[in-house]
């Protein structure tokens, strides 16, 4: 499939509840359409914003066919744009599989219980938990998340309580 191209302007929520802030730009209709054909639900894509290539983001739905992909400060700052700054947009969809820490999955599948759990976890908030274990700087601050979310992950928690 041919990448989608297009242009278009970067938005800023006021109030918009929990996504108040969030820095975002639209993906129209018609466009959504092209790139996932009948879907409601969110998915991921790739490509390039302007120069800046992107995998694996997120397109949130927004009603009437619309879909938004948020812009994090990490990637504001690599564009080098703000709110009311056009952007040039090359996407395709993104079918990768994510796959997870391999460390973290090792001491997954050894813990039954914990494992059982993650598993029923969305997948988003799956590959939450495997990143920021999988960001840690040092092999001693890995041990230490990988520990902490095994004993969230066995006690049930959908979040980090320790």
């Amino acid at each position: 499939m041919k990448a989608i191209q297009y242009k278009t302007r970067i938005l800023k929520f006021k109030k918009h509840g929990e996504k108040t802030g969030w820095t975002y730009i639209v993906i129209p209709a018609d466009i959504a359409q092209k790139l996932s054909p009948d879907n409601k639900k969110s998915f991921r894509v790739k490509g390039k914003l302007d120069d800046v290539e992107i995998k694996g983001i997120a397109l949130i739905p927004m009603g009437k066919g619309e879909f938004i992909m948020a812009l994090n400060a990490g990637l504001r700052k690599e564009l080098g744009k703000r709110e009311g700054a056009m952007l040039n947009v090359e996407l395709l969809a993104d079918k990768s599989e994510r796959k997870l820490d391999t460390e973290f999955q090792e001491c997954l599948e050894e813990d039954p219980e914990a494992c059982a759990f993650f598993k029923t976890l969305a997948l988003s908030h799956q590959h939450y938990f495997s990143k920021w274990i999988a960001d840690a700087k040092s092999v001693e601050t890995k041990a230490r998340r990988i520990a902490r979310t095994l004993n969230a992950l066995s006690k049930k928690w959908a979040t980090q309580k320790c």
